[in-house]
């Protein structure tokens, strides 16, 4: 059976329903093709779920801190591992639901099943058509032929040749959720934000956590003095860190994982997670039946997420950009808008927000200084949240803000912030480069207090030394 319509998006993720939305809102007749559950990954086995984890953790890191604000607990609080799962469950859960109810309201037809990309054939004379197989016994392959096709297929869980990634003692950060008890200890191999956010969660909820990364320091794609700031305030809770290290040999021995250095003692944890990264999902999506161009780092586009077919774009983690849902999102937004009125505006990649949601929270945008490009002069603004009033009467008075401004134009170059709900106070920092504002500009705004905000305005007024409170 074949079937015509305006826009197939082969993919459910944040990119791929968004696109749809955006799509339907258009006045495009849509089919979505969804081989798992509508939210993909970042519903599922990535953003929400590990987020509803961590704030368990921080809720009883809280409670074991309750002394410090004069409040009596005279009994060590329980982790009841099955109950934060409970919660977790029902958060994702919920949102399920919501995009579910998105497609119906945006008349979108969703499509179960795995679809693959057809070449120039008896359905179209064109590359595009999407065939979708089922997994019921006996449902027949249906063939959608569209004028346009958005694929947001996502990635998956990078892992290393020699480590027997079995799910059970070493496992990928889709197994980690599939865990029903906590181990008592774990290492994590990998040092970047999917590493060290599980790190964070799990010595909270009680277990023992070392870190391996290969590289010299941690989150490397953030500034060196957040890299040492995550190190110092990791390592003071109690977790191991292990930066500048390889893991030579692994082995299964009983209930047990010995983990093998070149120059170092091995390490012996009940399990271990395999956190390097994540690689696109391009293999058996049909595309050696096209013109389109892919290879291990993705799908290859243009400015406009348009493929060597032109009617053909990709999004997301698929392509060769940031992996992160906002940017997907953003990048289906984009495809759309360049489908429907033949333009749309170039993504500035270097712009885009950036979270880690360890304790302390990591949140960047812009450029740091370690990555600016070559004869870029600037000027460092920086506040810590120990000279904050909010953040002393939080009790998280670690950490700082650190802003660059170009010397010579004044611009807002980047900002990086560690400590106190960084996440949720850079969309502040990132509305101001969207808007061109000048650090000056950020500084001289009126900052309600007491607030958290207010370690911003003086970063930024500090850039130019005058920062009040320093």
């Amino acid at each position: 059976m074949a079937m015509e319509t305006d826009l197939v998006v082969l993919g459910g993720g944040t990119g791929g329903y968004v696109a749809a939305i955006r799509a339907a809102q258009q006045g495009m007749a849509v089919v979505l093709i969804e081989q798992d559950k509508l939210g993909g990954t970042c519903l599922h086995r990535g953003c929400i779920p590990t987020k509803a984890l961590l704030r368990s953790a921080e809720v009883i890191d809280t409670v074991r801190k309750a002394a410090d604000f004069g409040i009596d607990q005279s009994n060590d609080p329980v982790v009841q591992y099955g109950k934060v799962l409970a919660r977790k469950d029902r958060i994702v859960d919920q949102l399920h639901q919501g995009i579910q109810g998105l497609m119906k309201k945006n008349q979108i037809k969703v499509v179960y099943g795995k679809g693959a990309v057809l070449g120039p054939s008896i359905f179209s004379p064109v590359s595009g058509a999407v065939a979708v197989t089922f997994a019921e016994e006996g449902k027949e392959e249906e063939i959608y032929i569209p004028k346009k096709l958005i694929i947001a297929t996502g990635s998956s869980p990078k892992t290393i040749p020699q480590f027997p990634i079995d799910e059970e003692h070493i496992l990928t950060s889709n197994g980690m959720l599939e865990l029903e008890e906590l181990p008592e200890s774990m290492a994590i191999i990998g040092g970047g934000v999917i590493g060290v956010e599980w790190a964070s969660l799990l010595h909270s909820l009680g277990v023992a956590v070392t870190v391996i990364e290969a590289l010299p320091c941690l989150v490397a794609n953030e500034s060196e003095s957040i890299s040492k700031e995550l190190f110092r305030q990791l390592t003071d809770r109690g977790i191991q860190v292990k930066v500048d290290q390889q893991v030579e040999k692994v082995e299964i021995k009983a209930e047990t994982v010995e983990l093998s250095f070149k120059e170092q003692d091995a390490v012996i944890v009940d399990k271990v997670m395999v956190a390097i990264g994540r690689k696109p999902t391009v293999d058996g999506l049909g595309l050696q039946n096209t013109s389109v161009r892919f290879d291990k780092k993705g799908i290859q586009v243009n400015k406009h997420y348009q493929t060597a077919e032109s009617h053909i774009y990709a999004i997301g983690d698929c392509i060769d950009t940031l992996q992160l849902a906002h940017v997907a999102m953003k990048e289906g937004e984009l495809a759309v808008e360049h489908m429907v009125h033949g333009t749309s505006e170039p993504l500035a990649y270097e712009n885009v927000p950036r979270c880690t949601y360890t304790s302390p929270e990591i949140a960047s945008v812009g450029y740091t200084k370690e990555a600016l490009p070559a004869g870029r002069k600037v000027k460092m603004g920086k506040f810590s949240f120990s000279g904050n009033g909010k953040a002393l009467i939080q009790g998280e008075a670690t950490g700082f803000v650190e802003v660059l401004r170009d010397a010579e134009t004044d611009d807002l170059v980047g900002v990086s912030i560690i400590g106190p709900h960084a996440t949720e106070l850079i969309s502040e920092m990132s509305t101001a480069i969207y808007l061109d504002a000048t650090p000056l500009e950020v500084g001289e705004a009126i900052h309600p207090h007491p607030t958290l905000a207010e370690a911003i305005q003086e970063a930024a007024l500090d850039t130019q030394k005058w920062a009040i409170h320093k």
